[in-house]
């Protein structure tokens, strides 16, 4: 009986699979043939350039699609769109890196085969591998940390006043790629990193010679933290192109756009703006949900069920004088590099809380792992997890510590509401509890940080001298401003800088992955979607990413 099952499985995935293969080539046949009809004329006819290199290898998955989508959005809008594609041009790229065999080659023929399905009738200026012998020899004895600062001159952006930063480009992108912050300083990482920075260059070389050749408007690029992304809106700022990057918004099948970095999420709320009384409604059903663990994020819903404090658990908080939940993040995520302002990372922040959890015996501490630590079905296994740093510290034995597991689906929300206060360090659960009404320490810069919502102490210092204020108060009270700035900066991310693109797309066969629906190329067009005219008059006339507000 499960192998009938499996079988119906693969079956029904490999229909999708070809299903959503046909709506591509169908559309991407309509949009070469309706883009010149269709168009207006243009202030600016220059082209905009398109990039993506660590969306996906084979499948569609959310970003790739926001990022194809939007590229026929601009051709129907009468824009020539140039797609910089890689031909073999990183060995390896980020989702082609084999972290059992980090010498392996990428899959390089199935993600080529990809490409051109994708960009089937569209312009693409592609990329291979073009090596740089004097660059390799300069970087074969150097250690980790000096591959991780290394820098270098490019000679296609001639008078070069300053060298690009190779190091600082590729090491996000390793710490992601190998599920980690700290890295070995031995030689299968000297190599990954060595090959990266190679990948970088040789990609750096090639975008600004098609920056030069097409002489692009502006660019539209992948978030800007992965290595090819980051490297590519490098070149693009060096060479006084305007470069607009996405990623992921906050509801469900949504893509936030922003010339800042997007996996900072900056949002500018005007000084002037109050929630109506609509809105506040629209805002509190959507918290209600949220509560109940019924959300996901990137196409990932990362709590299949939540459950309730035990008994046993809500026994040991009433021998304790309070309770104090400290809520980590994933230390590899791409939102660690904006994150690490006050601490060099994640795991300073908690050694300083264990200090803290130390000296206050007479709290109860609850220390919570994040969910993608572990995220069941797929390959994102932490190889520097929080679960490991607690256990190899015994620090989950404490008699005033319990800890809280990735896969341990207890309601964070439940454990808020038995709060003295919440320690984080930039985890979104820190604005859901000013919402709630709890204090809440922070101890990373996070996205909500831009406005004054959570206590976000500037030095290592005055986080622990705030720890031990909060722990020896009789009370803490949440600034009326906080909770203000708390509602519109949630209200804004979700409903006014997250752009809905459902009309265009369903949920995929896998975790992460999507597929099109079946509609019409019209759809596409500026004039017929209020989201495709929100992204287009926003790469070509400098507009806010914003949906209108009603």
């Amino acid at each position: 009986m499960p192998a009938r099952s499996n079988l119906r499985s693969r079956l029904s995935l490999s229909y999708a699979g070809w299903q959503n293969r046909l709506r591509i080539a169908r559309l991407a046949r309509q949009v070469a043939a309706h883009s010149l009809n269709s168009a207006k004329p243009l202030a600016d006819n220059r082209p905009v350039v398109l990039f993506n290199a660590s969306t996906r290898l084979t499948g569609l998955s959310l970003n790739a699609a926001f990022q194809l989508l939007t590229g026929w959005g601009l051709r129907l809008a009468g824009v020539q769109v140039v797609h910089f594609v890689c031909q073999s041009g990183l060995q390896p790229c980020v989702l082609g890196t084999n972290r059992q065999e980090y010498t392996a080659a990428p899959p390089c023929a199935s993600c080529l085969a990809q490409s051109r399905r994708l960009y089937a009738g569209a312009e693409v200026h592609g990329f291979g591998l073009k090596l740089d012998p004097q660059l390799s020899a300069a970087l074969q004895n150097l250690s980790v940390d000096e591959l991780g600062a290394f820098e270098y001159y490019l000679p296609p952006l001639g008078d070069q006043r300053s060298p690009i930063p190779l190091g600082r480009l590729v090491v996000p992108s390793i710490r992601w790629a190998l599920r980690r912050h700290n890295l070995p300083d031995d030689e299968p990482t000297r190599y990954l990193l060595r090959q990266y920075i190679l990948s970088a260059y040789n990609l750096a070389a090639q975008f600004a010679a098609c920056l030069a050749q097409v002489q692009p408007q502006s660019a539209l690029i992948f978030n800007g933290a992965m290595y090819p992304e980051a490297t590519a809106r490098w070149v693009a700022r060096q060479m006084g192109v305007r470069s607009v990057a996405h990623e992921v918004g906050f509801q469900r099948f949504s893509t936030f756009f922003t010339e800042g970095e997007p996996t900072a999420y900056p949002i500018h709320i005007p000084d002037e703006f109050e929630l109506s009384e609509a809105q506040n409604e629209q805002l509190d059903a959507y918290l209600e949900q949220r509560f109940q663990g019924k959300f996901s994020m990137a196409g990932i819903r990362f709590w299949p069920e939540m459950r309730g404090l035990d008994e046993a658990l809500l026994q040991k908080i009433t021998s304790f004088r309070q309770v104090v939940p400290v809520f980590t993040n994933v230390v590899y995520d791409t939102s660690q590099v904006h994150a690490n302002v006050i601490f060099p990372h994640m795991f300073a922040w908690l050694e300083l809380v264990t200090e803290v959890i130390r000296a206050h015996p007479e709290t109860l501490f609850v220390i919570r792992a994040h969910p993608d630590e572990m995220r069941p079905g797929t390959k994102k296994l932490s190889n520097e997890s929080v679960q490991d740093w607690v256990h190899s510290r015994g620090i989950h034995q404490w008699p005033n510590v319990v800890f809280v597991g990735p896969v341990e689906y207890l309601s964070s929300y439940e454990l808020i509401q038995q709060a003295k206060f919440v320690i984080v360090y930039n985890s979104s659960i820190g604005l859901e509890a000013t919402l709630m009404g709890v204090p809440v320490l922070c101890g990373g810069k996070a996205r909500y940080t831009q406005y004054p919502t959570v206590y976000f102490p500037k030095s290592p210092g005055a986080f622990r001298r705030q720890a031990d204020e909060f722990l020896q108060a009789e009370s803490i009270s949440v600034p009326t401003e906080y909770e203000r700035n708390a509602r519109r900066f949630l209200y804004y991310q979700l409903y006014r800088a997250s752009i809905p693109m459902d009309e265009y797309l369903q949920t995929g066969p896998r975790p992460g992955f999507v597929l099109l629906r079946d509609f019409s190329w019209r759809q596409l067009q500026p004039d017929s979607s209020v989201p495709m005219r929100v992204l287009v008059d926003g790469i070509l006339e400098g507009k806010p990413f914003l949906m209108p507000e009603n």
